[in-house]
């Protein structure tokens, strides 16, 4: 396979990263104030980090006036095609996801899909209560994210009648086994995204380290030994993972989703850091002309 948008192939001994940018997700800009929630901006971003890497943006639509998610299929298009007709990058969206989750989860994928304006979406294998670990110790409940099995056979169906890759969001070891175990019932539906979820913030799955890395290797190469594997989380910064993740030929993803809520940081910054440390650790970043092929 050889590189998208002018790059090389890269050698067996350089493999291929993928880079992705989470944008925003759905916290807001109250808890997380530098995410990009208007479309201008949300476009200007996607834009921005693709020319600097990233092959795969993330994007969760929202209302510009209430500043909270809304899964509308109107501004998704108006969201993709405004980053795609200003560079090539493959632009996926995200499901309903807590207050935003008004159970048909997979309702608005499909028009993208029928469309033809997806190449990825989000089909999360698993259920996990979502806190923050300093909700838990203050009284608070978080919430429940509800994936039922038929609703993650719906998401694998929508994949193989469209052709669209599934993004699996790995929270719980477990999730491995179920997502690796439905997509083989699925065999039209294009290999899953296996994308492991770390977490300091949190209080699911593991914490981010280089024994929880193992302990997912052993596991996928279990259940899903040919899968391509990316590492991010919620609430956590995974730059110190990204060596050992190379090592591996995992890819990366990074954004003010996925960050330390307040940090500060930009998505642009985040970008620029993920390549330069994939690049330090011998990784070629993928074009997304590879990334299709891939």
């Amino acid at each position: 396979m050889s590189g998208g948008s002018g790059s090389p192939a890269p050698a067996a001994s350089s493999p291929a990263i993928i880079v992705e940018a989470a944008l925003n997700g759905p916290w807001g800009p109250t808890k997380q104030p530098g995410i990009p929630y208007r479309i201008k901006d949300i476009i200007a971003e996607g834009v921005a980090c693709a020319k600097a890497g990233a092959a795969v943006i993330h994007i969760h639509p929202y209302d510009e006036v209430t500043a909270r998610q809304s899964d509308q299929f109107d501004t998704y298009r108006a969201l993709i095609e405004g980053i795609r007709e200003r560079i090539d990058v493959i632009v996926y969206p995200s499901a309903p996801f807590g207050e935003a989750d008004t159970g048909d989860r997979f309702a608005v994928t499909e028009q993208l899909a029928r469309c033809g304006l997806i190449e990825w979406a989000t089909v999360d294998p698993g259920s996990v209560n979502i806190a923050r670990a300093a909700e838990l110790d203050s009284g608070g409940d978080g919430f429940v994210y509800t994936n039922s099995v038929a609703t993650i056979r719906s998401g694998l169906t929508i994949a193989a009648k469209y052709g669209f890759r599934p993004a699996y969001a790995y929270y719980e070891p477990g999730f491995v086994r179920t997502g690796a175990r439905l997509h083989r019932q699925y065999a039209a539906a294009p290999v899953p995204i296996y994308r492991l979820m770390f977490s300091d913030d949190f209080t699911f799955g593991f914490p981010p380290g280089e024994a929880a890395l193992a302990a997912y290797k052993t596991l996928l190469d279990m259940e899903a030994p040919a899968a391509p594997v990316m590492i991010s989380g919620l609430g956590v910064d995974i730059a110190p993972l990204i060596p050992r993740a190379v090592a591996y030929g995992w890819h990366i993803r990074v954004g003010l989703e996925d960050a330390p809520l307040g940090c500060g940081a930009t998505n642009l910054g985040l970008v620029e850091q993920a390549v330069a440390r994939i690049t330090a650790a011998g990784g070629t970043i993928a074009g997304v002309d590879w990334v299709r092929g891939a």
